[in-house]
Formats: C-alpha cells, structure tokens, sequence
C-alpha cells in the first residue's frame, strides 16, 4: 500500500479500536456503573486505550515476523459487574456494545465511499482504498469479539443465555482465554477461513445496498488477499 493510504488505515484504525472500548464503558456506564468514568476510560482519547502488549508489541512483532496476519486491541475497559443494575442483562449489554459500535462505523464508512464514489472519486485514490480498508477492518473487530470464547464479547452475550451450572464451567475459561484465542487464531485453520469469510460476506451486505461492494472488493483483492 502506498504511505497515504497506510497513513489512513492507521488512523482509521486508532478511531475504531478506541470507539469500540469506549463503548463499552458508556453503556455500563448508563447501565449504572460509572467504572470507566471515574478511571477516565470514557473517551475518544486513544491514550488511555492504548496497552503495551495488545497494540504495540504484539501488532509490532507479527509484522516484523512476516506472518501474514495482523492481531491487536486496546485495553479492555473497566466493567464493574456488581454495579449494573441488571447484572446478567446488562453485562451482555456491554460486551454486545464494542461490536455494534465497529459496525456503525463499517457503515459510516460506506455512506463516505459512496459520497467519493458520486464525487468521481478514482477507485485506486488512496482515499478509496482507505475507506474500503477501513471497513473491512471494523467489520473485522466486530466478527472476531463476537466469537464466543471469553473473554472476547461474544462471551458476555453467551452468558446471558446460560444457565446456572454451564455458566459457572463457562467462565472458567478466562483464566486460559487468550492464550487459546491466539492458539486458535494462528494454528487453527478452519477458525481463520470462518472468519475471513464471515468478514467478507458481512463486508458485502453492508456495502451492497450502498452500491461500494464493487469498489471494496478489488481494494480487498490487492491490498489483504494478493
């Protein structure tokens, strides 16, 4: 990619990741806990966000090592459970929250291509491949923490419907979640072909109807599947 449109999804990316975790806390924190406030969590700042190991180092490493495939995130906004007001309820609430935010920004993102795309806006602009990278890559975010292996999102919303006793062998799975998620991203073939095309399918639905699908999917070609 060339340096503006890797400036762009750089940037585009910062904004994602922080919009889904400070999502999460402003839902708690209308749901009765004021936890991610009071730590000043409850913003668009992307400083706060920002851990060691989940967005620098491991991101850093994975491109150095050439393995083809990119995994990060911020720091996990505070959630204290006790304090919702609905505490199995509103914990799925939450953890549903972060996704649905990266979704509302894939399909932002859309509305601005489409605008680009009327504006005569050349498919191979940096600004073209920005917004359609970035959509894939919200997409992304939103597929993955909703997989229901804690303590990815999905989790949250499982535990919702479980019932006492699973619940309880459920959450046992943290201790060792994201350990198994890496071992599952990285080893585990058929999880990475699911995600690729639930992303890809998800990337479409919402990009049809906007009439940009046809200028998402070469982007994708050149740029994450060449």
């Amino acid at each position: 990619m060339d340096p503006l449109t890797v400036a762009g999804v750089a940037a585009v990316a910062v904004v994602s990741i922080t919009t889904h975790e400070a999502s999460h806390g402003f839902v708690a924190d209308r749901l009765g806990d004021p936890t991610a406030r009071e730590m000043g969590r409850l913003t668009l700042n992307p400083l706060p966000h920002i851990d060691l190991f989940l967005t620098i180092l491991l991101p850093l490493v994975l491109i150095v090592s050439g393995t083809g495939f990119i995994f990060g995130g911020a720091k996990p906004v505070p959630v204290n459970v006790a304090r919702l007001r609905n505490p199995r309820r509103d914990w799925a609430l939450v953890g549903a929250a972060g996704p649905l935010a990266n979704l509302a920004i894939a399909l932002l993102l859309s509305v601005l291509l489409s605008l680009a795309s009327r504006a005569g806006v050349v498919p191979s602009s940096p600004l073209v491949r920005t917004l359609a990278i970035g959509i894939f890559l919200n997409v992304l975010l939103a597929v993955f923490n909703l997989l229901p292996i804690p303590p990815l999102d999905g989790s949250r919303v499982v535990q919702y419907v479980l019932p006492d006793g699973a619940l309880r062998v459920y959450r046992q799975i943290e201790r060792v979640g994201l350990l198994l998620i890496l071992a599952l991203v990285f080893f585990f073939r058929p999880l990475q072909s699911f995600l690729v095309d639930a992303v890809v399918v998800c990337t479409a639905m919402i990009t049809a109807p906007l009439g940009v699908w046809r200028d998402v999917a070469p982007v994708l070609r050149s740029a994450l599947f060449s």
